[in-house]
């Protein structure tokens, strides 16, 4: 890389400053990709361990790679025991240089110099494997059929709260989820959502897993640990839905994410890197509201943010200024470089009310209904001064066709509501499920229309 250099003469203290420039390097083009920010992972007999113990502490790091417990010295002649320990340093040099060329360097302060050739960053504990070979999930089912339910509160007249308020509002109600796989144990977070023990995650948290264990500090800090049963899961919606046995636990309030707005603050908690960084606070804003993004082929409406997310934070909460979880944080964009940060995404509460208390119910997700329409997101103003969304499309054989729809119409009221926008359409259409009869008023023509739509599965 060029360097340039100029010298300026500046009176600064009577003293002549000299400035330096840089030619900017030319920037090789990169590749984007979206990647859940996958649970923390470490060894299975590390797990007693990596919970600090109640009242401060830190637990016994385990040995480095790198950095082998000591043998015991065999007492030898001093020749002999200088050409073997000669012997021994080349060796070790000759050893310790494939590593570094192979994985990289793990420092102990933290510093890593990133992984070679695809291998794993790790730091003392954790390393992030990405998703196991076996997602199947034998962990120990609880009961369908409950009558707990998730729920949302508009935040209305609620007071905004300071960074401080949200965290020890929230805090109590964030959890660490430890699962355990046939090598290793995942670390995620969860958020408590009822008094009883109910907990939400990512699905990706326990993906691979025959056993769960939650963690629990209460007022004063000491950690409880309990052994956890899943309720019901989706791959898909990357939710799943966990029971602890407990009572009087410090719930979590859920708010409604379809009141947010650009630029709005949010916050999140969780666990980055693992246990050893427990809930752990970041900050940023609403970046994006119903931002449509494709993961692993899954296409996936999310909440975009400048929130900080790391492993381990999979499955913990994204928080609105009032102290409101308003989605579960799920994955993050990266890029072959690792050049990009400040890209987060959240599951929306509003999405993730309706599949929660499926899966409380059923054990899985019910067919969800779509309206075989493609409209046009920029609302129409029509000749009367209604407003209006464009049908791009209609498919053939689906609701919207069978009720008579036709491209070009202008989609006005929705099941009894005048329509403002696409947001408000979606929110509309989560509240529906298959076999709903559905009243629409469209405008075609220089006239308006009614018609009936039945839901049907897609």
């Amino acid at each position: 890389m060029e360097e340039l250099w100029r010298e300026v003469q500046t009176p600064e203290n009577g003293r002549e400053v000299v400035l330096t420039y840089r030619q900017a390097e030319q920037i090789e083009p990169v590749t984007l990709r979206y990647e859940r920010p996958m649970p923390a992972y470490m060894e299975p007999g590390e797990a007693a361990r990596a919970v600090p113990p109640s009242g401060g502490g830190r637990p016994d790091k385990p040995h480095s790679p790198l950095n082998p417990p000591e043998k015991p010295k065999a007492r030898w002649g001093v020749r002999l025991y200088v050409g073997v320990s000669l012997l021994l340093i080349v060796c070790c040099l000759g050893v310790g240089i494939w590593y570094v060329s192979q994985y990289g360097l793990t420092l102990p302060g933290g510093g890593d110099s990133g992984p070679r050739d695809g291998a794993p960053p790790r730091n003392d504990y954790y390393w992030d494997m990405g998703e196991p070979e076996d997602t199947a999930i034998s962990i120990p089912s609880y009961p369908t059929g409950g009558e707990t339910r998730l729920s949302l509160r508009s935040a209305g007249d609620l007071p905004v709260l300071s960074i401080q308020q949200v965290y020890d509002q929230v805090t109590p109600s964030v959890v660490a989820v430890l699962g355990m796989q046939k090598m290793y144990a995942s670390v995620g977070t969860g958020v408590i959502f009822s008094e009883d023990g109910y907990i939400l995650t990512n699905c990706h948290v326990i993906a691979g897993c025959s056993s769960c264990d939650v963690w629990v500090s209460d007022a004063h800090g000491v950690d409880r640990e309990f052994e956890a049963r899943v309720v019901g899961y989706d791959a898909d919606a990357d939710l799943a839905v966990l029971k602890i046995e407990a009572e009087n636990l410090p719930a979590a309030e859920f708010g409604v994410s379809d009141d947010l707005r650009v630029g709005d603050p949010v916050y999140a908690i969780g666990n980055p890197l693992g246990v050893e960084l427990r809930n752990t606070l970041t900050n940023g804003i609403v970046s994006a509201i119903n931002r449509d993004v494709d993961v692993d082929g899954v296409a996936m409406t999310l909440i975009q943010t400048t929130a900080a997310l790391n492993s381990g934070n999979s499955g913990g909460p994204l928080i609105n200024q009032y102290g409101q979880v308003i989605g579960i944080n799920t994955i993050k964009m990266m890029s072959s470089d690792d050049t990009i940060e400040g890209l987060g995404f959240a599951i929306p509460s509003s999405l993730a009310l309706r599949w929660v208390n499926e899966l409380i119910s059923f054990g899985e997700l019910q067919p969800q209904p779509v309206l075989g329409v493609t409209v046009n997101r920029i609302p129409q103003t029509l000749p009367d001064g209604s407003v209006g969304l464009e049908l791009d499309e209609i498919t053939p054989g689906l609701s919207g066709d069978r009720a008579g729809l036709l491209k070009g119409d202008y989609l006005v009221a929705f099941n009894g509501q005048e329509i403002t926008g696409f947001d408000q359409l979606l929110s509309l259409r989560r509240e529906l499920y298959v076999g709903d009869e559905v009243p629409v008023r469209v405008y075609r023509d220089g006239e308006y229309l009614e018609f009936t739509m039945i839901m049907m599965a897609e």
